[in-house]
Parts: structure tokens; C-alpha cells; sequence
């Protein structure tokens, strides 16, 4: 059952937010929302939509949804272009979880290109 406020750190359900993201409903507008997308995909076990928003070049045959990890919340420290003007972008996050019960977070700069109109995850700078 998907989280009633949405796990990506804006003050909206996830049902108004990434959720229409992960439904189709509409595309990210910025990197930055992509990114927040993927994160809370990863929160809810979406693999379908991490698939379809990381570039073909380097997208794996699966996202590695581990289930024992529960992502819990997510800053986003930087951002660089990635706007509705911009053809790439750059978001510095970090990503706080809970592993059987412990406590964790994790660091990334990720890029993000735009790939037939649409922000797709491109790999880590």
C-alpha cells in the first residue's frame, strides 16, 4: 500500500505527487522531480518505473528493489540545470533508509538527460 504523504519530501499525498508519475499520468517536469520520483519508486517497490525512466545505455535487466530496505527519507542538497529549459541536469542527494531497523543513508550525484522529450536517470556523475 502506497504511502498517504508522498516519500519524496514535498507537502503532497503520493497520490497527487509521484504517484501520477509512477501511474503515467504525467512526466516529470525537471530532473529534480525525476529524481524524487525515482526515490520514492524505490520506497514503493516500483521497478517498472525505475526501468522505464533509466536511459537504455546503461539500464540493468532489473532495479535491485531490496526489500529488506526502507527508504525513509530523502534531501536534496544540490541541483544544476535539469530545468523544463535544460537538455541535462545534475541532483546531489542523499537518501536516508532503515535496514533491519538500523539506520542509514547513502550519497549520489546523479545526471539526468532528456531523451525523446522526457528526463530519464543517465548514471552517476
Amino acid at each position: 500500500m502506497p504511502p498517504r504523504t508522498c516519500l519524496c519530501g514535498l507537502p503532497a499525498s503520493y497520490q497527487d505527487c509521484c504517484g501520477r508519475l509512477h501511474r503515467g499520468e504525467a512526466a516529470a517536469a525537471t530532473a529534480e522531480q525525476l529524481m524524487r520520483s525515482r526515490f520514492t519508486a524505490f520506497g514503493v517497490g516500483d521497478e517498472a518505473y525505475l526501468l522505464r525512466t533509466w536511459h537504455p545505455s546503461d539500464r540493468p535487466q532489473r532495479a535491485g528493489i531490496d526489500r529488506r530496505v526502507k527508504w525513509v527519507r530523502l534531501e536534496v542538497l544540490e541541483t544544476t540545470g535539469g530545468s523544463v529549459v535544460h537538455t541535462e541536469g545534475t541532483v546531489r542527494f542523499r537518501a536516508h533508509y532503515l535496514e533491519r531497523g538500523r539506520p542509514g543513508e547513502m550519497e549520489e550525484h546523479s545526471r539526468f538527460v532528456r531523451l525523446d522529450g522526457r528526463w530519464v536517470y543517465a548514471g552517476v556523475v
